[in-house]
Order: structure tokens, then sequence, then C-alpha cells
């Protein structure tokens, strides 16, 4: 009964590290109706920038995090505005093709100056337990991720619903033409969605470095992890993101529990076409991807 606890309790934890690695994709594909192929590669480049950043800045990591952030909201600028805006009226297709031909570009050049190399962020919570009885054990590590990764929905839940960018965001995701014609520049609204999902991918590269580690391509990893989450919540709910992450983890964990540790991805994963089949917009979503 206690290991049936624990792995509930881990499923949480780790579903909330899950939601962080989606959160970016659902927004893209909520906004631009885009699957962004290049999401796990940039949220990579985002570990190897905070890496590179704390060994430059004598070991600040919340230094390295802030560049890191400001850095990818540049790459966003550059990706969106130079490369997707100009095929995405085009039709889904091109612009995936570009994201997919992105994703290939970052994991070379990674590859290529950091060779297939393991890397892990410095993590001061690492070694930590807040809760250890004999029912569970909840490392700081875990509860940290679960909380950054709460607020940061909560956050973007927010400006989404709440500001009048977030109504501009909503207007260029329903009906393009619309909005353009309520003087709405969606070109420009893009471009600000991307350096906001961008931003997010930084929070979780940076929660991915310091518990799981990286290499120059384990982005795909991160890829289809982002994918069951966010077509498990609904793609482009922000709040299902969450939902989607927690019931991943949750159905991993626990697939370790009765069936073993090898089989824990597999089982999370037939969860997901299981809920696919029940629900096929997901569980908080509006629109079906074909």
């Amino acid at each position: 009964m206690e290991l049936f606890v624990q792995s509930l309790v881990s499923g949480i934890l780790l579903g909330g590290l899950y939601a962080a690695i989606g959160v970016g994709l659902s927004l893209v594909f909520g906004i631009m109706g885009l699957t962004n192929i290049a999401h796990g590669s940039l949220l990579i480049l985002s570990s190897f920038f905070i890496m590179i950043f704390v060994q430059a800045f004598g070991g600040s990591i919340i230094l390295a995090f802030a560049i890191t952030i400001v850095l990818m909201i540049a790459v966003g600028v550059l990706l969106q505005g130079f490369l997707i805006n100009r095929v995405i009226s085009k039709g889904a297709e091109p612009a995936l093709l570009v994201t997919f031909g992105v994703a290939i570009i970052i994991w070379n050049i990674l590859e290529f100056f950091f060779g297939a190399n393991f890397f892990r962020l410095s993590n001061p919570l690492t070694g930590i337990n807040v809760v250890s009885t004999r029912w569970m054990i909840i490392p700081a590590t875990a509860l940290f991720n679960l909380g950054i990764s709460t607020v940061v929905i909560l956050a973007l839940h927010f400006v989404i619903q709440k500001t009048l960018f977030g109504r501009a965001i909503r207007a260029a995701a329903g009906n393009v033409n619309a909005a353009e014609l309520m003087g709405i520049n969606t070109s420009r609204t893009y471009i600000y969605a991307m350096c906001l999902a961008l931003a997010t991918s930084s929070v979780g590269g940076l929660l991915v470095g310091q518990t799981f580690g990286f290499f120059s391509f384990s982005g795909m990893g991160y890829l289809i992890i982002a994918f069951g989450v966010v077509v498990i919540g609904g793609m482009g709910s922000i709040l299902g993101t969450f939902l989607g992450g927690i019931i991943l983890g949750v159905a991993q964990l626990l697939g370790g529990y009765f069936f073993g540790p090898g089989v824990q991805t597999l089982v999370g994963y037939l969860t997901l076409l299981v809920l696919l089949t029940l629900r096929p917009q997901g569980l908080l979503g509006n629109m079906t991807r074909k």
C-alpha cells in the first residue's frame, strides 16, 4: 500500500514537470494552429544556454536563467518573424516543415559543439526531502518543479484570459481576418506568442536540466512527452496542459507500480490512446488536429 501511495504522489509531482515541458507547444498550437516540431530542440537549447551562462557568470543560475529567457525571446522573434510568418498563410504543412528543419539544425549545431556528452545543471535542492514518512517521500526538487509549473501555467492563463494582450491573442487565434479588420496585427501577435512560448520553454529547460539532465539530441524525447501532455489535455488549452501532465505522470508511475518499471512509458501512452478514443479533442480542448 505504501508503494502505491508513493507511486501516486510521485506521478503527480512528475506530471507537474511534464506540464512545464508541454505548455509552450500547447500555446503555439492554440494561437496559430501550428504543431511546433522544434519545441523539444528549443527546450534543450535553453538548457544549454543556462549551462553556458552559469559557467560564464560564476555559477549564478538565476542570472543565467534570466539571460537565457531574453535570448530565447530573441530566438522567438527570429524564428517567427523571419521564417514561420512567411509561410504560415500558405497552410499548416509549410510551417510544420519549417519547424522540422529548425529542429534538425539545432540538433546538429548542439552535437557539433557539445558532442553526445551528458550534462546536468546544478541543483541546490538535490538530496533534500520535504516529506519523509513511511507512506511517502517528497523530494524538494519534485515539489519545486510542481510549484513552478503551477505558477507558470496560472500566469499564462491569466495573461491570455484577462489582459488586453491576451484578448488580441485570442482574437487572432479565433479568426485571423476578423482580428485584422479590428486593427490587430496578427503577424506581430504571432511573434509575441512565439516569444511567450519560448520563455515558458526556458522554464521547462531549467527544470529538465536540473532534474533529468540533457544531451544534444534529447529534444526529441521531450517533444514526445510534450505531445502526450497537450493531446491528453487538449491542444491549445493551457489548463488542459497541466491536467494532461498530471494524468500522464500518474499513468506512467502507476503503470510501473502494477506492471513493472520497464513498461511504465508504454502504460502512459496506452492511457493517451484510450483517452483519445473517448475524447479526440482532449479533456479540455475544443479543436481536433487531423
